[in-house]
């Protein structure tokens, strides 16, 4: 199953027409603070990482689905599953992740979409544990890793930028689907 309704979201693959809205939030500073080295991404480093999103989808099984509002159409975000190669001491690993346009926050959303992953990460992927990964000071992110009933699981630092990173996980056998 590579799409989920949910009550307002639609969480599919990507399109080509969605390029153009996720290179407008990845050109949003506030958006992209928490992010690797907080830079803003282009147009062409979106089509690059939407390309791979949709690579991993083909070689895993999963990836990051593009978030549609429901009502509107409109391309909110994204939200899925991924192999965080970029951080070795987690590995193996499966990681749940967001981002959503800031017209998009504070509506319950990103909530949404990262419930429905999990639900898709245990019934459809028979994953037993997937992890998040946040930089320190991203209360928003780890607000919803509780609200997805994620422990913390351990703190590290980013190998390439420096930054302190927060693990936090949930075992899938105890998640309330």
């Amino acid at each position: 199953m590579t799409e989920i309704r949910t009550p307002r979201l639609l969480l599919r693959r990507w399109h080509d027409d969605d390029l153009a809205p996720m290179a407008d939030i990845n050109a949003d500073p506030r958006v992209m603070r928490w992010i690797d080295d907080g830079s803003v991404r282009d147009l062409e480093h979106t089509a690059q990482a939407i390309e791979r999103w949709e690579e991993e989808w083909d070689e895993e099984g999963f990836g990051l689905f593009a978030v549609e509002l429901l009502a509107s159409g409109e391309l909110a975000g994204c939200a899925g599953l991924s192999v965080p190669e970029f951080l070795p001491q987690a590995l193996p690993a499966v990681a749940i992740s967001w981002r959503f346009g800031p017209q998009f926050w504070g509506q319950g959303y990103a909530s949404e979409a990262a419930h429905a992953t999990l639900e898709f990460a245990l019934q459809d992927r028979g994953l037993d544990r997937v992890i998040s990964i946040s930089q320190v000071g991203d209360d928003a992110s780890e607000n919803i890793m509780r609200k997805l009933g994620m422990e913390w699981d351990h703190e590290t630092a980013h190998p390439v930028y420096g930054h302190p990173l927060r693990v936090h996980a949930i075992d899938l056998t105890e998640f309330q689907a």
